[in-house]
């Protein structure tokens, strides 16, 4: 029995780095073909590069692409968009959860639906125009927040859920108000959501493509999605320029994936089990 185990675990982890590994092909092809010169990327193969590698495709990339104004887009969108997002959805979630009225659970229902219904674009480019924040920054962040707000309510909904609503009681039996009950009592005990929160939320907003081209007509606010698929557009035959563009852009969604990689199990896990 011992040895049917064994030889299932070894086949289980057997497949699992089998499905790893082709999984990392696409990314091996970029980061392969981003150190070769045109010539030698043009057969988009893993075959090693050859010596000198030309780290001057990077350089161009980033005067070509303009990658410095595109990344600082980037994080403007991002980082304003995970901040904002996490202060509403944060106050929202404690708010439905620990006063479940017959309204609140209908306004977190309503809320929660934005989480599969799709985005109409139409409507949305009519309201941007009304409220004259398209083709702004502002704009675009206000826009990545409505569209990150059903899943990060619902998911920290779910961890509030799950803190015992005795730990409000003693706090207000010793003199807490409101905010202090809130900011130095149950904020501190959502750590573990607040991080995933910030993790897929930064890697959503960072990865999107469709939003900032249909409401930034104006290249010099495009993020670095949008710098990707110009800059092909005028490189397509260079795949050498084209990889080490799509490297630089991807470098800090691999980044942020792997430093928060054990906070969104936390966050994901942790509610899930009543303390």
């Amino acid at each position: 029995m011992k040895l049917k185990k064994r030889v299932y675990a070894i086949c289980v982890n057997l497949i699992a780095w089998v499905l790893s590994l082709i999984c990392l092909v696409p990314l091996l092809i970029i980061v392969v073909n981003s150190l070769k010169d045109k010539k030698a990327a043009a057969g988009m193969n893993l075959s090693m590069p050859t010596l000198p590698i030309p780290w001057e495709n990077f350089a161009v990339v980033i005067e070509k692409g303009k990658l410095f104004t595109s990344f600082g887009n980037s994080m403007t969108y991002s980082v304003g968009s995970v901040l904002l997002c996490l202060v509403t959805a944060v106050m929202a979630a404690y708010v439905l959860s620990r006063n479940a009225t017959r309204l609140n659970k209908l306004l977190y229902l309503y809320v929660a639906l934005g989480i599969t219904l799709p985005v109409n674009y139409v409507a949305l480019m009519k309201v941007m125009q009304f409220l004259h924040i398209n083709n702004t920054k502002m704009g675009i962040i206000l826009l990545y927040t409505a569209m990150q707000l059903p899943f990060a309510v619902f998911l920290v909904h779910g961890f509030i859920a799950r803190i015992p609503i005795d730990l409000d009681e003693a706090a207000i039996i010793d003199g807490c108000g409101a905010v202090r009950l809130f900011f130095l009592v149950i904020l501190p005990l959502l750590k573990p959501v607040l991080a995933t929160v910030f993790v897929l939320t930064f890697l959503n907003t960072w990865n999107e493509f469709v939003s900032p081209l249909y409401f930034l007509g104006n290249s010099e606010k495009w993020p670095m999605t949008l710098s990707v698929y110009n800059f092909f557009g005028m490189y397509f035959k260079d795949w050498n320029l084209v990889c080490a563009d799509i490297l630089l852009t991807s470098l800090p969604v691999i980044l942020i994936y792997l430093l928060g990689q054990r906070y969104i199990v936390t966050g994901m896990t942790a509610g899930a089990v009543k303390g």
